[in-house]
């Protein structure tokens, strides 16, 4: 099967990875798949590419191809596509990753472009000195955190056959080679291709939340290997800019995770899974230090009669085997000089207390009850070495340890838990804790100044721990177990288990003070009639499982509101203020150092008013946020929630961080890594090391660049661009014709039946209305019809109206009237407007209205199709005029020539794609037979999974 080259016809690895990938690939057609299954693919493919070139009789005969197809025959064409789209995919990575390295060789010795190194020679080239670096990287604070999100299609036996070939790619590049060799792995590429053209792409059923917990962590063996040398990169970085000085920089990266803790719309999110992803987590973590610490008793082998330890280390001995008498019989029959790998022996013995140990019950004696405690012993290690003249080997063997355990700790990943805020409502309403106020009976339909008063009244802990669980609906009574878990489980394991409670739907200050109000109804429960049980305590390893742990004045975890829709970003600030005027409230949060946690939702917000109406959104609202943080002096944590897909923040990660406000940054930051990017991003180890070292340079770029007020015009520009592009969008999405075009003209039925993730896709089931539907499932469903409408649409009518001066409701000019001089200053000098700007021409370039008007004839009524069709294509013309306008240029992503030529190969392939889903849609309509119904289900499930592939984009 010819595979054009995705990227240009000037990368000659490229090219022959792809012709080797693609006469592979016709082989299998040729041997394994029905007779003339590869004459066809290959007619079709030919068919597509004469109608992308032109020819007027091109796509009716693409038309008439597939509808005269069988469904056997369009099952097998939808996995020659698909598999084709999984090799071009993978040739492309690997051809990035051989392009990366090669840049890395061109620029030594100075830094490639876009990692910290080159951070640090722009802040030195600005005249930073080396104290105000150091006090800078102590700032820095990048927390990643994964999610869930049912977008990420492709199983995970497929993607463990296409690591596999991506291996193969790899030692075929080698310069020694022998010939017995390369054939050995030729014929491994070819049945590896066997086995993926003849495994199931889909899964049988959804997934658990469990599975989503355990299927999350194929990432940990690649942050395990990336992160050290990534700190380790920093470190020389900091050598080389500033060699007169010593820092003692640690890594500024964390991690953390929804999965298992994200209860918003998931009934399947109970506290019993949320405990064992706990567990999980605990255990991902535990096994891999365990394998460092193997691999250092196989290294240090030193003895002490040609190398001395220190003291310390001598006395952490003596202690470990005063301490554990069953391992001190065992180190007697050890080399008695081998002194680091005595140390070794007592760690690996705590460390396999700590994984075999149920930590919600008495920890034994020997588990290490923080991961601070491992830290230290690791260290123990390193300092000893370095005391001893043996200070590059502490560096070589111990650092990327000492790394590890600094970032991961004993948990992997912090948890967080998210719920939205009508369940925390529902619950405290169904509890009625508040008999001696009037109001309480009303709760649920009380006023929100009445709910706060009632939030801040006490607890009686009798009548918490009379409240029967039983009584209650299964949702309260999960919600009030959640609280118990938490107070139980940071007792238990310590607060380094878990991140934030976010709070999601959150419209009022109410909402938030409800977690706290929940929190001490859990700790009062949990508190044992004793009066003498009244303060707070730490609680130490091995304490009695029997001893609850007294009530705490304070939520344990930091709580984040999360505002996401247009109006409540624009009353965040508002919102946030009423909170910290609360006594109890900024009590709570000095408790917590000061530090608040507030998430912004980037695909709520686009799917409420549109793409440029939801950017100007949450950057004026996180400006506002931080003036308001700056002027009652806490320290502000955004956490963005951005989505992988341009309509739901998606885009190039450095280039988001730096079109932030800085004062919204202050050195940290949290940002969801969402599942349909997880293996995009850190499936391949050197992709991996890419994305996060362009994270760093971004943050540290952006903390250390001195705040400059943005004009007001510029703003003010931004603004009423922003009003009439909402004024735009939200006219498409009322139409009554909207609803009709959306349900009939995208898979949306079938997107929301795939069987990817544990999660509904609306957060109550009953709803059927768009207001219900996830922004997850709407982005999808727009991205498959090939319209793409979250990544630009209402934009060009806002750019067009503010340029022109015209209303905002108004009848807007062409574009060629209007003057966009101001807007190509507002490119060239505000990061956030270009950043803005270059992701909507990536949707648009990507975005192809000729094969929406396919799916428009799907429409029962065609004048709903003609009608909504007619305003895509307007406002698409409009857009991409304003965007070449402002950008100078001839014609989208010209300035990214390779990307645009991988764009144009790419549709002659989803096209086919994209016109048998099409046909398939209507096949299903029109079909009365179950099993013709279900076969047919299916195969849309398939052409879903084959366009997210070809297009590299889902939700």
């Amino acid at each position: 099967m010819t595979i054009a080259n995705p990227i240009s016809p000037d990368h000659d690895a490229l090219r022959d990875d792809v012709r080797m990938l693609g006469h592979e690939l016709g082989a299998v057609l040729r041997d394994l798949g029905e007779p003339g299954l590869y004459e066809q693919v290959e007619t079709v493919r030919a068919v597509a590419l004469a109608r992308r070139e032109g020819d007027p009789q091109a796509e009716a005969r693409l038309r008439d191809l597939i509808a005269n197809l069988s469904l056997t025959q369009a099952r097998d064409l939808i996995r020659a596509l698909s598999c084709f789209f999984d090799l071009a995919n993978l040739a492309e990575d690997r051809h990035r990753v051989r392009v990366l390295r090669q840049r890395e060789r061109d620029r030594h010795p100075d830094p490639r472009r876009e990692s910290v190194g080159d951070a640090l020679k722009q802040l030195r080239d600005a005249g930073r000195t080396a104290a105000e670096v150091d006090a800078l990287l102590n700032r820095v604070d990048v927390d990643l955190v994964f999610t869930a999100h049912p977008t990420e299609a492709k199983r995970r036996t497929v993607r463990a056959t296409l690591r596999r070939l991506r291996n193969d790619l790899i030692d075929l590049e080698s310069d020694d080679l022998l010939p017995r060799e390369r054939d050995r792995l030729l014929h491994r590429i070819r049945t590896d291709l066997a086995c993926l053209w003849e495994t199931d792409s889909l899964r049988p059923a959804k997934p658990t939340v469990l599975e989503e917990v355990d299927r999350s962590l194929f990432v940990a063996d690649t942050l395990w290997a990336v992160v050290p040398d990534l700190a380790a990169a920093a470190r020389a970085a900091l050598r080389r800019v500033y060699p007169e000085d010593r820092f003692a920089a640690q890594p500024s990266l964390r991690f953390g995770s929804w999965i298992g803790g994200d209860r918003d719309g998931n009934p399947f999110v109970t506290a019993d899974v949320t405990r064992q992803t706990l567990l999980h987590l605990r255990r991902a973590a535990v096994d891999r230090h365990l394998r460092d610490c193997a691999e250092l008793l196989s290294t240090l082998t030193l003895s002490s009669a040609y190398h001395a330890v220190s003291p310390a280390l001598d006395a952490a001995i003596a202690a470990g085997r005063d301490a554990f008498p069953d391992l001190a019989a065992y180190l007697d029959t050890t080399h008695p000089a081998e002194r680091y790998r005595h140390f070794l022996r007592i760690v690996r013995h705590r460390l396999r207390a700590t994984r075999d140990a149920d930590p919600f019950a008495d920890l034994p004696s020997a588990a290490y009850p923080h991961g601070q405690a491992l830290l230290d012993d690791i260290q123990l290690i390193a300092d000893s070495l370095s005391k001893n003249d043996h200070a590059d080997l502490a560096g070589q063997t111990v650092r990327a340890w000492i790394d590890r355990a600094a970032v991961f700790g004993l948990h992997f990943a912090r948890l967080d838990i998210r719920e939205d805020s009508a369940q925390l409502h529902d619950t405290l309403a169904a509890l009625a804790l508040f008999p001696s106020n009037p109001e309480a009976a009303v709760y649920a339909s009380a006023d929100e100044a009445a709910r706060q008063r009632l939030l801040a009244l006490p607890i009686n802990p009798a009548a918490a721990r009379a409240i029967d669980p039983a009584s209650l609906t299964d949702r309260c009574a999960e919600t009030l177990a959640l609280f118990e878990l938490i107070h139980t489980a940071i007792d238990r394991l310590g607060p380094d288990a878990f991140g934030i409670f976010i709070v999601s739907m959150t419209h009022h200050p109410s909402d938030v003070l409800a977690v706290h109000c929940l929190s001490r109804i859990a700790a009062a429960r949990l508190q044992t009639p004793n009066p003498q049980a009244g303060a707070e305590r730490s609680a130490a390893p091995g304490t009695d499982s029997n001893t609850t742990p007294p009530p705490t004045t304070f939520c344990p975890l930091p709580t984040a509101p999360l505002f996401e829709t247009l109006d409540d970003l624009a009353n965040a600030p508002h919102t946030l203020a009423a909170l910290l005027d609360q006594p109890d409230y900024a009590a709570a949060l000095h408790h917590h150092g000061n530090r608040q946690h507030v998430m912004v939702g980037y695909s709520d917000s686009t799917k409420d008013g549109g793409y440029l109406a939801a950017n100007v959104a949450l950057h004026d609202a996180q400006q506002r946020l931080a003036d308001l943080a700056d002027a009652r002096r806490i320290e502000l944590v955004f956490f963005h929630g951005r989505g992988g897909s341009l309509g739901r923040g998606g885009g190039p990660a450095a280039r988001g961080i730096l079109s932030l406000p800085p004062a919204s940054v202050g050195g940290s930051i949290r940002i969801t890594e969402q599942g349909e990017v997880l293996a995009e991003r850190y499936d391949d180890p050197e992709i991996a090391r890419r994305h996060l070292e362009q994270v760093s340079y971004a943050t540290l770029l952006v903390t250390g660049r001195a705040a400059a007020d943005t004009p007001a015009e510029w703003h003010d520009f931004a603004h009423r661009a922003a009003d009439a592009a909402k004024f735009a969008y939200r006219r498409l999405i009322t139409d009554p014709a909207f609803i009709e075009f959306f349900s009939q003209a995208t898979p949306i039925d079938t997107i929301e039946d795939l069987p990817i993730g544990s999660r509904p896709s609306r957060r109550r089931a009953a709803e059927r209305q768009l207001s219900g539907l996830r922004a997850i499932p709407y982005t999808f469903a727009w991205t498959q019809n090939r319209s793409l409408i979250t990544g630009f649409f209402g934009m060009g009518h806002g750019l067009v109206a503010a340029a022109s001066g015209t209303a905002a409701q108004g009848a807007v000019p062409d574009v060629d009237a209007c003057d966009f001089s101001l807007c190509r200053t507002m490119y060239r000098d505000w990061p956030f407007f270009r950043a803005m700007i270059d992701n909507a021409e990536l949707a648009l370039a990507k975005a192809d209205l000729p094969i929406t008007k396919r799916y428009a004839e799907l429409t029962d009524d065609p004048t709903v199709g003609q009608c909504v069709l007619r305003l895509l294509i307007e406002e698409h013309r409009t857009a991409r005029a304003a965007v070449l306008a402002i950008t100078q240029r001839d014609e989208l992503l010209a300035d990214t020539p390779w990307l645009a030529r991988s764009i144009q190969v790419r549709n002659r392939y989803v096209d086919p794609l994209n016109y048998l889903q099409a046909e398939l849609m209507q096949r299903r309509r029109a079909e009365s037979d179950p099993d013709a119904q279900k076969q047919i289900d299916h195969l849309l499930r398939m052409t879903v999974q084959g366009i997210a592939a070809g297009l590299r984009t889902t939700g």
